[in-house]
């Protein structure tokens, strides 16, 4: 009997870290699949619908996980669960409140781009420091620098290459 009780011990303790390393580590960002996706109030088909989001590429701050749901939160602070099926791991960011000018380089006296309004999406492609390098979609691409407070997507701290 006590073999059997060490052995379960055993292989409960070594089951524990290949279980930890299945579930990614939140908060993480991603991005809609879809043009349009369904938000709702709890992990499963069952649960009604809160949202309908109508924007593919939006980002999404992923902040729990419950099988092949995702509990996500948007950029005005909305949560609820939406099926992994729907969701990207492409990287994208959205310009926060006011008009910003995307620059060459990363600094301010580096030459202007672009101008962006509020709610333009685009694909972040690095960080350095307090700088994010985007590209922006639409008919004219531009490739170019903000400052990491000026988006929303992408944590003060993280590294993104």
């Amino acid at each position: 009997m006590a073999r059997v009780i060490a052995a379960l011990l055993l292989a409960c303790a070594l089951a524990l870290p290949a279980a930890a390393a299945d579930k990614p580590g939140y908060p993480r960002f991603m991005s809609l699949r879809a043009n349009e996706v369904n938000l709702r109030a709890g992990p499963g088909e069952r649960y009604p619908i809160q949202w309908v989001y109508r924007r593919k590429g939006l980002p999404v701050e992923v902040i729990d996980s419950y099988d092949v749901w995702r509990r996500v939160r948007d950029w005005q602070g909305t949560e609820g669960w939406i099926h992994i099926r729907l969701l990207s791991p492409m990287r994208t960011v959205i310009i926060k409140a006011d008009t910003r000018t995307i620059y060459q380089q990363p600094a301010r006296d580096s030459p202007a781009l672009a101008k962006l309004e509020p709610g333009v999406i685009a694909n972040l492609l690095e960080c350095r420091n307090a700088w994010c390098r985007i590209e922006t979609k639409g008919r004219r691409v531009v490739r170019g620098w903000l400052l990491r407070s000026e988006i929303w997507g992408v944590t003060p701290d993280e590294t993104v290459d």
